[in-house]
């Protein structure tokens, strides 16, 4: 019967692991498979890293974010703050100079503040950090982002008072445009993300009968990128202008 106990285990793809429990032969090829993905990431990171260089300005474009989008629902409610987390962690992860948002950050113009408030969150843990911003901006800043704080109307990375290491450009879209809210005064939420320094807005349009567009002039070694940005504007407005 030992012999035979013997001869099974010997026939059998079953080991024990250190603690003693029964590993099959199918664990050990998603073992393989964690080890294999987990070296073709450290070669893909090793490569990413390699790639870089003082003239290659990375920018990663991300849109229709949709933050707030269901956030009452149970299940889903969590999506779009999960989703944009991941963007900046991609951002990080693949060392990108800036991240470009093209729209529609927010479901609503006017968020819930546990909205803002998640989002704020957010942008502190991936925004803020003691990195050097390898790129400059070189046109007139106060032209590029007017809804910032004054006195400084400059980009976020140059506030002395704030360390940030990824800067985040966006304009508005028709989800979250600026609107009258008990003033005179025009503000869309990603306003309220400029005033804390956690975004660079730009391309909003404050004069209802004209449109004037500040391309935002980027340099990082020999490389030259004028950033045209215009926020959604609805289209009787803009037909009242072609008049």
């Amino acid at each position: 019967n030992d012999n035979d106990n013997d001869n099974d285990n010997e026939g059998s793809d079953d080991e024990m692991d250190k603690n003693g429990q029964t590993l099959h032969g199918d664990d050990y090829d998603d073992d393989d498979d964690y080890q294999s993905q987990s070296q073709s990431q450290s070669q893909s990171q090793s490569h990413v890293e390699n790639d870089i260089d003082e003239d290659t300005l990375r920018i990663l474009v991300s849109t229709d974010n949709h933050l707030g989008y269901a956030e009452r629902d149970p299940i889903r409610g969590n999506d779009s703050f999960a989703a944009f987390e991941e963007v900046l962690l991609l951002a990080k992860r693949h060392h990108c100079d800036m991240v470009l948002l093209a729209g529609d950050l927010f479901h609503d113009n006017k968020p819930t503040r546990r909205t803002i408030h998640k989002t704020m969150n957010i942008l502190r843990r991936y925004t803020m950090g003691p990195n050097p911003i390898s790129f400059q901006i070189i046109s007139d800043q106060k032209s590029n982002f007017r809804s910032t704080a004054a006195p400084y109307h400059t980009v976020n990375y140059e506030h002395p008072y704030m360390s940030i290491d990824l800067p985040i450009f966006s304009i508005h879209g028709n989800h979250d445009d600026p609107t009258r809210d008990g003033g005179d005064e025009m503000l869309a939420a990603l306003d309220i993300l400029a005033m804390g320094n956690l975004v660079n807005y730009f391309g909003r349009q404050d004069e209802v009968d004209k449109v004037q567009v500040s391309p935002v002039l980027i340099k990082k070694g020999s490389t030259n990128v004028a950033l045209y940005g215009m926020g959604s504007m609805r289209d009787e407005r803009l037909n009242r202008m072609w008049q």
